[in-house]
């Protein structure tokens, strides 16, 4: 089910002894604080334990529901992606690269509880108040002080998350990095590896992969094979090599893993390959 919404800004409270929604996505985004209480955030297939002073963020693409174990009263911020664009003209030049929006949609922040520590806490947990008590305004979507009270919130989840070693600034942006880590470490199998690559950009592996696909057109998985591959046959054709010496620039274990590795990739084997590329120089 996908919640909809209209408005370009609207603040709730929801108070009771349980949710009361199942398993949902919206068409918006929210910032979800909790005011009260205790329970668990179920969200994309990850349990995050939730309690008071908490902040959980959700984009369009998440599916999510809350498991209350104790009464809790939770205050939700849903706006869409008008609201910002509405309110441009008031916006610090840096949300230019790093949007609240792509904030918002940052995967590792579905991963991971954000960690407010004091002076911090507290501060949220007034701004919030102070957005509340404004809620009562009909001009609230295009109140400048809840617009800052709002992006103040941005700023206190950029602090958090940069003392929790988390980056959001998007490193990503720039493909040719990407690529040119890969070429760089390609003769080292376990720096390349998704969780490693992923820690290097200091983003989610989920988040990488998806990056890599939407971006490249073809799985991460893929063109790392397809790389190595086209450098083994070229090792091959040049004639320079052994295949113990291929076997141990590319970081195979020894010329059986090696072998098997191109046997699975070519279905044919290393030594056909070599015979091959011999008879056609």
């Amino acid at each position: 089910m996908k919640k909809l919404q209209f408005e370009s800004l609207v603040i709730s409270d929801l108070e009771g002894e349980e949710f009361g929604h199942p398993s949902h996505s919206h068409t918006y985004y929210e910032m979800i604080y909790v005011l009260k209480g205790n329970g668990n955030h179920h969200i994309n297939n990850i349990i995050l334990p939730y309690k008071c002073g908490d902040l959980f963020l959700i984009s369009p693409d998440d599916q999510h529901y809350f498991e209350y174990n104790k009464y809790s009263r939770l205050i939700f911020i849903k706006f869409t992606d008008d609201y910002f664009k509405g309110n441009k003209h008031l916006s610090p030049d840096s949300f230019a690269m790093n949007s609240p929006e792509n904030v918002m949609r940052k995967q590792i922040l579905k991963e991971k509880k954000l960690i407010f520590t004091e002076p911090c806490k507290t501060i949220l947990k007034k701004t919030i108040e102070n957005i509340l008590s404004y809620n009562c305004r009909k001009d609230v979507s295009t109140s400048p002080i809840v617009f800052y009270q709002i992006l103040s919130i941005f700023g206190l989840i950029k602090e958090a998350t940069s003392k929790m070693d988390i980056r959001l600034d998007f490193g990503l942006q720039n493909k040719e990095d990407v690529i040119s880590y890969i070429h760089q470490n390609i003769y080292q199998p376990e720096t390349i590896r998704i969780k490693n690559i992923a820690y290097h950009f200091n983003i989610s592996p989920t988040y990488f992969s998806a990056y890599f696909k939407r971006n490249f057109e073809v799985s991460y998985r893929d063109y790392v094979n397809d790389y190595r591959m086209a450098l083994i046959e070229r090792r091959m054709e040049s004639g320079q090599n052994t295949i113990k010496q291929i076997a141990y620039e590319f970081g195979f274990t020894d010329e059986s893993h090696l072998s098997h590795y191109f046997k699975n990739k070519k279905s044919k084997t290393l030594g056909s390959y070599k015979n091959k590329s011999r008879s056609l120089a």
